[in-house]
Parts: structure tokens; sequence; C-alpha cells
């Protein structure tokens, strides 16, 4: 989706993001979402941005239970899965601005991140990382997605402790 501003082409924006809801854990006990942090974050951004929203998701999601979840997404990072998901459009032609959303799992970004990343050619494309997380920070992940996505740039991510999202627009309106 090109935009036209003033007789230029501009490219449009996307954030793209992976996101769960369900038991989710917080500074210490567990509780159940309708929505999750990364989304939360997601929707703050395409607001600010005007971007397009783009969300990946598993075929079979992992277990609603936190406990659960946590334990199947260890196995897929161990096992380096790339789990089938729901859908993926065709090519991201239309964007070369992309915001990518994930929470931090065992230190990494959720193996379907990577299954929708190794789909699209990245050249001449920008991804401004964030991820959720209980204290892990970004753990590394935006040099895994620069050295998954050939030829992209990758910008300084922003980390947001999922505990506080809901207070988090400062934060996140100067990353952006």
């Amino acid at each position: 989706m090109q935009k036209i501003v003033e007789g230029e082409n501009v490219m449009a924006k996307l954030v793209v993001f992976y996101s769960r809801a369900d038991e989710n854990y917080f500074s210490g006990g567990c509780r159940y979402v309708t929505v999750g942090n990364t989304e939360k974050v997601a929707k703050v951004i395409s607001e600010m941005t005007g971007a397009d929203l783009l969300k990946i998701e598993q075929k079979i999601p992992y277990a609603a239970d936190y406990n659960t979840c946590i334990e199947q997404a260890k196995k897929d990072l161990q096992a380096k899965a790339r789990p089938e998901l729901v859908s993926i459009p065709a090519d991201l032609d239309d964007y070369d601005e992309i915001y990518l959303g994930y929470p931090n799992y065992w230190g990494d970004m959720p193996m379907a991140v990577y299954t929708f990343l190794e789909k699209f050619d990245w050249n001449g494309k920008t991804i401004h990382p964030f991820c959720t997380h209980e204290g892990s920070g970004l753990s590394g992940t935006e040099g895994k997605i620069q050295s998954v996505c050939k030829g992209v740039v990758v910008t300084k991510g922003l980390a947001t402790q999922g505990s506080s999202v809901d207070r988090a627009g400062e934060t996140i309106e100067k990353w952006v």
C-alpha cells in the first residue's frame, strides 16, 4: 500500500507482532489476560505511526496455561522448530519500514517469528524490533533478526516490561 504525499511515493509502515493472551506471567505471579502485552504495544505503535497491523499466529497455538506454554516454547526453541502459521502475506513489497514485536521466550523470539522472518526478502527494508519481557530485555534479538534478515537495517530495539505495558505510552512514543 503506497501512500502519496505531495507528489512523492511514500511506502507504508507495518507493525508485525506475535502476542499471546491467556495466562501470562507478571512480576512474580500469573494471571489471565484477554489481550497480550506485545499486542498492546503493537496497537500503540500503530496508532502513533499510522502503520498497518499484522498478527503472527501459530496454526497450533501454545497452551492457555502459562507453565505449559513456556515448556512448549522451550521445546520449540531447542528443536529450532518453525511452527506453521495461520496465514502469511505473499510479500511485504508495499512496506519499507516494519515494527516487529514479540515476547521474550527463553532469551529469544518465539519460533513462529522466525517462521515469518524467513519467508521474505528484507533487502532495503528497516526493522524496528520491540519486545515485552519480565526481566530479560531484548536478549540480543536485534542481532538475531539481522542474521536472519539479510539486507535489512535493524534499529535499536525497545524492551518493555510486560507488567508495565499499560503505563509505557511515553516510553513507546520516545522510541517511535
